[in-house]
């Protein structure tokens, strides 16, 4: 695993919320700040309307995890390739369909775009495969 480690959420009361993809857990202004480290491609930073839409104050537990790789707990929760971090042990809500676009190609290629060039290309895939 590289350097990278997520930050650890600053307070533990309501304003805590979980990334809907990965389920790491920050406060809402971190998220606003940072973004997700797990979810680059989702471009949190500075995006109110999609730290909301992203992320959700409903989960359940919470687990720290120093080393991903090497933690059985980590694999268990399906969490053993992303950045060390504070992470939720469910969440109660499912990602918008308008942002699992983001999942049809490796996402290294994905950040090059802009959201409605993502979904063009969506679009286009899904039509043409029926």
């Amino acid at each position: 695993m590289g350097s990278v480690v997520a930050q650890i959420p600053t307070s533990f009361g309501h304003e805590l919320r979980a990334c809907l993809r990965c389920r790491l857990v920050k406060t809402y202004d971190q998220f606003r700040e940072s973004g997700c480290e797990n979810c680059p491609f989702f471009s949190l930073e500075s995006d109110n309307e999609r730290v909301v839409e992203c992320t959700t104050p409903n989960f359940t537990g919470l687990i720290s995890v120093m080393d991903p790789t090497r933690s059985w707990a980590a694999r268990w929760l399906r969490i053993g390739r992303f950045v060390p971090g504070c992470y939720t042990l469910a969440v109660s809500e499912a990602l918008p369909e308008e942002f699992q676009v983001f999942f049809i190609a490796p996402f290294k290629y994905l950040t090059s775009f802009s959201f409605s060039q993502l979904h063009q290309l969506w679009t286009s895939l899904v039509s043409s495969s029926l």
